[in-house]
This record gives structure tokens, C-alpha cells and sequence, in this order.
């Protein structure tokens, strides 16, 4: 069980690959003010460690996150969740440069799924439960929901998801594209690393680059984003594992990326 001051939990990086474990079993990994402290903090850390070139988010067994802290909320009102040590880590969280997998087992829901859509890859098990509930506490989402859900599944689904509270089930958020992959809950931690893992054997600057250009689609015109696009292929050009990646092609030989 988590340390009371100690929510967040990391395990020793391998293979590039840094994992980043939301850990208050108690209260179902509810994202307290200090929880979301203590992981924008892991995060701004890992972007400047070189060691680092992937992050796996995840819970346990039972939840990803079910959500805020509800009794945080009780007792504090709309300042909870509108603070600026709250906001300044939401923000630090999305803004993270690097990529960035959710593994999601069990509850994931309110401000859990909009933590896990914060995630690059979402990799979900086939029993695990995703949904919106502010409604059922009379507020909304207030962390990103109402305008990420939409770009990904849609206006008439996130609707549903917002409005009613309901849950929706794993394999219904797969056809919709927000889940990336569904397995097996005893799979679904070990494919997340192993993706990590992949990912952070390739050029890591090229990694950032193609994570930028593939966020602008959601925040520009298309115009704009192929321009987004068009200067992150240019600084690919100019890195010493743009030369790399190639010679080893031409070589036929695994290439050796350094992050230059």
C-alpha cells in the first residue's frame, strides 16, 4: 500500500522506458491535488533525463482511476479543482513531450479517463470500465472531457457519456479509436511495456517530432498541421540519427539511436 505522502509510484527505468504507477488503492487511485503534484513532478523530471525515452501510466488491477477526489471536492468546492497547483500540474501532464502509454485495467473514470486521454496510446483491458459520472454528482467535467471525447468518438457518444453518467464498456471505446489495443487484464500491463519499450528503441527526437505533429491535427486546420508537419520532418533531417537510421538501412544492420 502507498506511503500516505507517497501516491505516485515509479519503478527503476529499463530499456528507456520509465513506469509510473497511480498508487492510493484505498480510495481507487482517486487523483487527489497532491497525486496530480506528485506525477506532473515525476514527469517534468523525465523530461530532461536522456535515460528516459518512453512513460507507462498506470494503476492496479482494480482501477486506473476512478476519478477525483470526491471528498476533496466536498470540502474544498470549485477551488479542488481550480486551483493553481492543481491546474499548473494538469497542464505540466498534458504537455509532457515525450510519448506516453496508458495501461488501463479496471475503473477508469471522470478525471481518470481524461488523465488516460492525456496518454499518446491508450491499452485497455476487455473488462475495464470507462466513463464520465460528474453528472451524477450534479457538476461536469472540468478536466478536458467534454472537448477530447468529442474530437476522438464523436459528438452523439461523448453526449451520452456526459450527460447520462453511464459507463461504456472497453470494446465500444476500441471501435471508436479512443482505446488502441484490448486484452486480457493479466496482458494488458506487460503489452504496455513492451510497446514502451519499442517505442524508446527508436530516434527519440523523431519520437517528439511525430507526437507533435500528430497533436496539431486535434488543435489546428488541416493547412496549419501539414505545416506543423512539414517543419518537424525538416529538424528530423538535421539530427545525427536521421544519418543513423539510414546508414543502418543501407547497411541492414539494427540502428544504434543516441537522441542527437
Amino acid at each position: 500500500m502507498a506511503e500516505p505522502n507517497k501516491l505516485v509510484a515509479t519503478s527503476p527505468v529499463h530499456a528507456g522506458v520509465l513506469q509510473l504507477q497511480l498508487d492510493r488503492p484505498g480510495q481507487r487511485n482517486a487523483l487527489s491535488g497532491e497525486l496530480l503534484r506528485q506525477a506532473a513532478s515525476i514527469l517534468v523530471a523525465a523530461e530532461t533525463d536522456p535515460a528516459i525515452r518512453c512513460v507507462v501510466v498506470t494503476g492496479d488491477a482494480h482501477a486506473f482511476s476512478a476519478g477525483a477526489d470526491i471528498k476533496e471536492m466536498q470540502r474544498n468546492g470549485f477551488h479542488a479543482i481550480s486551483n493553481h497547483a492543481r491546474q499548473s500540474a494538469w497542464h505540466a501532464i498534458e504537455h509532457f513531450s515525450k510519448p506516453m502509454i496508458a495501461a488501463v485495467r479496471g475503473l477508469c473514470l471522470g478525471g481518470g479517463l481524461e488523465f488516460a486521454m492525456l496518454a499518446d496510446i491508450i491499452i485497455a483491458a476487455d473488462d475495464a470500465v470507462f466513463g464520465q459520472p460528474e453528472i451524477t454528482i450534479g457538476i461536469i467535467p472540468g478536466d478536458g472531457a467534454t472537448q477530447r471525447l468529442t474530437r476522438v468518438i464523436g459528438k452523439s457518444l461523448a453526449m451520452k457519456m456526459v450527460l447520462t453518467g453511464e459507463p461504456v464498456a472497453a470494446s465500444e471505446l476500441l471501435q471508436r479509436g479512443l482505446i488502441a489495443e484490448m486484452l486480457p487484464a493479466e496482458r494488458v500491463l506487460d503489452r504496455a511495456i513492451a510497446l514502451a519499450e519499442l517505442i524508446a528503441s527508436r530516434a527519440p527526437i523523431a519520437a517528439r517530432l511525430g507526437k507533435e505533429a500528430v497533436l496539431a491535427a486535434y488543435e489546428t486546420t488541416l493547412s496549419a498541421g501539414l505545416d506543423v508537419e512539414r517543419r518537424a520532418i525538416r529538424l528530423a533531417f538535421r539530427t545525427a540519427d536521421q544519418k543513423e537510421g539510414m546508414a543502418a538501412f543501407v547497411e541492414k544492420r539494427l540502428a544504434n539511436f543516441t537522441g542527437n
